[in-house]
C-alpha cells in the first residue's frame, strides 16, 4: 500500500496550477469562516492549511481539497458558546474529532456512511444552511451576531433591519451582489468571493470607514495548544469530538463521490476517514477550524487540473504562504463583506435539488427532512441525525414488514393469484376445507413477524383443516424475531391437533430455525423438499384415498 495515495508526478503542471487555484478559492472562505466562528480569521486560515495539507497526503482521494466546511464552523462555534471562550478545550476537541475520525477508517466504517437515508442528509444540509444565513444577518447589517446561538440571532433580526450600519450594509450589498452576478467568464479567472474581497476592501478603507472590520490577524506561524481536559465538560467534548467526525465522514464521502464522478477514478473510503483524521488533529494542536472535503475547492482543484494528493498539499502551502505575507492586509477586510460571502455559502448548502420536488416526494421523506431540519436549527445536529435515522429507520420497516407481509399467502382454496402448479392445484381442489397452505416468499424480519402471527390466527375456520403446510422454499433470509414467530405459527397449528408439514429451507433459514429449536416441532418425516409431495401427504393425512394423492415418498 502507498504512503500518499494516489501520488505521481506526471501530472505536475496540472496539479500546481489546480493547488494555486483551490487556494484562491480557499482564502476568503477561510477567513469568513473563522470570523463566523467566534475563534478569529486566522483560526480559519490555520484549518485551511493544516487540514489542507495533510488530509491531501494521508487521504483516500487524490484530487480533493479540504478545508474548514460551513456545516464543521456552525458546529465550532456552538462549542465556542457551550464552553465560554475556552478555546483550549474547544481546540482539544478538535483534536478529539480527528482521532474518532481516525478510528472510523481503521474500523472499516466509511463504507457505511454512504448508507445515510437523503432525507436525514438533506435535513440538516438545509438546516446548517439556515443556521450559517441567520448568523451571518447582524454583521451584514454592521451588528456583531449575538451570543446563544440561532435562537437570540432570530429575535435579534429587527434591531438589526431598523438600526443598520449604513457603510456595512453598501458593502455587504456590492460583495452580495459581486457573488451572485459575477459572469462566468469572469468568475472563472477570478473566483466571486476573492473578487468581493480584492474590491470591497480598498472601496471601504477609502469610502466607508464606519464599517466594521477584521482587525488584528496574526502574520507568524501559530503557536502549539496543548490539549486540555476539564471534567464538567468532558461529556460536551466527546459529544462535540462526534459531531465533528460525523460531519466530516459524511461532507468528505460525498465529496469524494463527487471527485470520482469528474476523474473517473475510484476513491478509498477508510483511508479519507484517516487522512481527514490527522488533519484535523493537527488543525487542533495549532488552533485552527475543524474541516472536511470541500466541494467547491475540489471541484475547481480538477478543473484546473489537480488530479493528484500534491495539488490539496501544495494548496495548503500557497495558504501558508499567504498567511505569513498578506496577514497584515486581511485585518481590513469588512466584515460585512465576509458575511455577504457566507449568506451565498449558506444559500449554496441548503439542498434545493431537494426542496423542488418537496410537493410531490414520498410524504415520509419530506417529514423526515423537516424534523431534521427543524431540530437541525433549533436543537443541534447530533440530536437532528439521530431522529432522523431512527424515524427513516422505522419507516423503512414498517414499508418492508408490509411488503413480507404482503407477500405470505395463507391458502385454503385455490384461486388465480395462487402460487401453484397444475398437480398441485389438483390437490388442493381435491381436498378443499381440509388443507392449509402457508406460503413465504421473500425475508422474515421482525417488523412483519407478529403480523405473520395474527394473520394466521385470523383465517376463518381455521380449526376446521385437518393438515397445515408450511412452505418457506421461497424464504431468502430470516431473524431470530420471525424464527420465533414461526414457532409461535407451529405451535397454533398444534394446538388444533392439525398435521404439520414443512417444505425445503434454504441452509441459513434452516440454520436460524434450528438455534432456536423450532423445528423439533416438525417429524423427519413430515420434511419435504417439494411442496407437492408435503400436499399429497397431508392429503393422505385428511382421509384422502385418491390415487393422484398418493406421494410418491
Amino acid at each position: 500500500m502507498m504512503l500518499i495515495h494516489g501520488l505521481h508526478f506526471r501530472n505536475l503542471k496540472g496539479d500546481v496550477f489546480g493547488g494555486v487555484v483551490a487556494a484562491v478559492i480557499a482564502v476568503p472562505l477561510a477567513l469568513a469562516f473563522g470570523v463566523a466562528s467566534g475563534a478569529g480569521a486566522a483560526a480559519g486560515l490555520y484549518g485551511a492549511i493544516f487540514v489542507g495539507f495533510f488530509a491531501a497526503l494521508f487521504g483516500g482521494t487524490p484530487a480533493q481539497a479540504s478545508g474548514p466546511t460551513g456545516p464543521m464552523t456552525v458546529v465550532f462555534a456552538g462549542l465556542m458558546i457551550e464552553m465560554a471562550d475556552n478555546l483550549q478545550l474547544v481546540y482539544t476537541t478538535v483534536i478529539l474529532g480527528g482521532v474518532v475520525l481516525i478510528a472510523m477508517g481503521m474500523l472499516g466504517i466509511g463504507r457505511y456512511i454512504r448508507l445515510m437515508p437523503y432525507p436525514v442528509i438533506s435535513g440538516f444540509m438545509s438546516g446548517i444552511g439556515a443556521i450559517i444565513i441567520i448568523l451571518q444577518i447582524g454583521p451584514l447589517f454592521g451588528h456583531a451576531a449575538k451570543p446563544g446561538g440561532v435562537i437570540p440571532n432570530v429575535m435579534g433580526v429587527v434591531e438589526f433591519l431598523t438600526q443598520p450600519v449604513l457603510h456595512a450594509v453598501i458593502l455587504g450589498g456590492i460583495a452580495l451582489l459581486i457573488t451572485y452576478l459575477t459572469p462566468p467568464s469572469i468568475g472563472g479567472v477570478v473566483p466571486p468571493p476573492l473578487l468581493a474581497l480584492l474590491l470591497c476592501t480598498p472601496i471601504a478603507i477609502g469610502f466607508f470607514p464606519d464599517a466594521p472590520v477584521i482587525g488584528s490577524v496574526p502574520s507568524d506561524f501559530p503557536p502549539l495548544h496543548v490539549p486540555a481536559f476539564e471534567i464538567e465538560f468532558l461529556p460536551l467534548m466527546l459529544e462535540g469530538a462526534c459531531v465533528f467526525a460525523l460531519l466530516g465522514s459524511i461532507d468528505s464521502l460525498l465529496t469524494s463521490l463527487v471527485c470520482d464522478n469528474m476523474t473517473r477514478t475510484q476513491h478509498n473510503s477508510n483511508r479519507e476517514l484517516i487522512g481527514q483524521g490527522i488533519g484535523n488533529m493537527v488543525a487542533g494542536l495549532f488552533g485552527g477550524l475543524p474541516g472536511a472535503g470541500a466541494t467547491m475547492r475540489s471541484v475547481a482543484n480538477i478543473r484546473s487540473g489537480g488530479r493528484t494528493p500534491i495539488s490539496g498539499a501544495l494548496m495548503g502551502l500557497v495558504l501558508l504562504a499567504t498567511l505569513l505575507w498578506l496577514g497584515p492586509l486581511a485585518e481590513k477586510i469588512p466584515l460585512a463583506v465576509l458575511a455577504g460571502i457566507l449568506l451565498k455559502v449558506g444559500v449554496d448548502i441548503i439542498d434545493w435539488r431537494f426542496l423542488q420536488h418537496i410537493w410531490d416526494a414520498p410524504k415520509t421523506d419530506v417529514g423526515i427532512m423537516i424534523v431534521v431540519f427543524v431540530i437541525t436549527v433549533a436543537v443541534d445536529l447530533i440530536t437532528a441525525v439521530a431522529v432522523g435515522v431512527v424515524l427513516a429507520s422505522l419507516f423503512f420497516v414498517k414499508e418492508m414488514s408490509d411488503l413480507q407481509l404482503a407477500n405470505m399467502k395463507v391458502i385454503t382454496e385455490v384461486h388465480d393469484e395462487s402460487p401453484l402448479g397444475s398437480e398441485e392445484v389438483a390437490v388442493m381442489e381435491g381436498n378443499a376445507g381440509k388443507i392449509l397452505l402457508i406460503h413465504v416468499d421473500g425475508p422474515m424480519s421482525f417488523g412483519s413477524a407478529k403480523n405473520m402471527v395474527r394473520r394466521l390466527e385470523t383465517v376463518p375456520g381455521l380449526r376446521k383443516f385437518t393438515s397445515c403446510v408450511l412452505d418457506l422454499s421461497d424464504v431468502s433470509a430470516i431473524d431470530g424475531t420471525a424464527a420465533l414467530a414461526i414457532d409461535d405459527m407451529l405451535r397454533i397449528v398444534r394446538a388444533h391437533k392439525q398435521h404439520l408439514f414443512f417444505v425445503g429451507m434454504q441452509p441459513h433459514v434452516t440454520q436460524a430455525l434450528e438455534g432456536f429449536r423450532v423445528l423439533s416441532h416438525i417429524r423427519p418425516d413430515h420434511r419435504y423438499a417439494k411442496r407437492l409431495d408435503a400436499l399429497k401427504h397431508a392429503a393422505q393425512a385428511a382421509g384422502s384415498t385418491h390415487s393422484d394423492d398418493i406421494s410418491s415418498n
